[in-house]
């Protein structure tokens, strides 16, 4: 355990301990702030894949569902329930280990207006594809994003939602494990079955793997996506989640799915057999 974890943990359950007293007591303004940078509930890196897999329907669907859900009225009251009132969110892309770029910079949002203003960006933002599938590098790349980054957030989530298993780069646990050491927790959203095919790259049980592989921390959790309809209410239901203070979220009817502790139930190296598999190696 590295002393940031160390000390965040302890903090953690005190703070939360105070913000149920805060919300009883109907008090909305933050109990207290905590060393240097701006104050924030959360600190958010958003990290959606953009590999050659993600077709334009997917990618615009994906986009699409932090768009909404950063305008849910849910969103916002959830936002206006917490301590500080705001939140710090960056949306970054990934593809392969050495392919990751930043859509939107870190941005504070602490009011609807804020929220249009970050969700008229994506929306307007240029659209592309890459090669690979690195989820290592996606988690390793949105961790230094954390860094000197100028806030100073109760908790730092990411965020990671894609369509097929890591086949490039380290080992995906390897990379989920050194975040957690930071102090990071990692949520995901799986595409699950969208597509009516399977690639050689694919595996039908991607929803198990992101239990067992990539997300973890802290009340991590991941929504699985099995149909185009779903994906702007889970997208919105998980934000909520991320965001709230206090563990009573609606689910919206959706499946929430915690982390695995235990012996994997699937290999978490299974995208790079595929990989290797497919070129014969």
């Amino acid at each position: 355990m590295s002393r940031k974890l160390a000390t965040r943990v302890p903090f953690r359950s005190l703070w939360r301990l105070l913000m149920g007293i805060a919300f009883v007591m109907g008090v909305s303004q933050p109990v207290f702030a905590r060393g240097s940078g701006l104050a924030v509930d959360v600190e958010l890196v958003f990290a959606v894949d953009i590999s050659y897999s993600m077709d334009r329907v997917e990618q615009q669907m994906q986009r699409e569902g932090y768009v909404q859900a950063l305008l849910s009225p849910e969103f916002h009251a959830a936002l206006k329930a917490n301590a500080y009132g705001k939140i710090a969110i960056a949306y970054m892309q990934w593809a392969s280990n050495t392919d990751q770029d930043v859509l939107l910079d870190w941005t504070v949002i602490d009011s609807p207006e804020s929220a249009v203003e970050a969700a008229e960006k994506l929306r307007h933002a240029p659209y592309r594809r890459a090669q690979r599938t690195s989820i290592s590098g996606a988690i390793d790349a949105a961790a230094k994003l954390f860094d000197n980054n100028g806030f100073n957030g109760t908790r730092q989530v990411l965020d990671v939602s894609g369509d097929g298993p890591n086949n490039n780069g380290r080992i995906v646990t390897q990379a989920r494990d050194d975040a957690l050491a930071q102090g990071i927790t990692i949520n995901g959203l799986p595409l699950v079955g969208i597509r009516e095919w399977i690639g050689p790259a694919d595996i039908k049980e991607l929803d198990i793997y992101y239990e067992d592989c990539v997300i973890g921390g802290p009340e991590s959790f991941m929504i699985p996506i099995k149909d185009t309809t779903s994906f702007v209410e889970a997208t919105r239901n998980k934000l909520i989640r991320e965001i709230a203070s206090l563990p009573q979220v609606p689910s919206f009817g959706l499946p929430i799915l915690k982390a695995q502790a235990k012996q994997p139930r699937i290999s978490c190296t299974i995208g790079e057999s595929l990989w290797r598999g497919r070129w014969g190696n």
